[in-house]
């Protein structure tokens, strides 16, 4: 049941991002997903480093530390992904 829920979080996580980032992303969403789920393991390994993994209540701090590793994740990706199919970037 993990890994279910590590899906459907890197899918909200991804779509998130995707609509956060300015212009176009060119990636598509099965690699949405993916990234989505290593922006959030990214947002976790940072928590978990400084503290704020597993506190009282809702893990707002973490959730948002989820959000920006997705952010990252989901925009250095889709400069990879653009760069690899020889599409070009602005």
């Amino acid at each position: 049941m993990s890994w279910l829920w590590a899906i459907i979080v890197g899918l909200v996580l991804g779509l998130i991002a995707k609509a956060i980032l300015p212009g176009k992303q060119r990636i598509p969403l099965w690699l949405t997903v993916v990234f989505g789920m290593l922006g959030s393991v990214l947002g976790n390994w940072v928590a978990t480093g400084i503290g704020v993994n597993d506190t009282r209540g809702v893990d707002w701090t973490r959730h948002v530390l989820q959000l920006i590793g997705a952010i990252v994740v989901v925009g250095v990706g889709d400069r990879l992904w653009a760069a690899i199919r020889g599409e070009r970037t602005t």
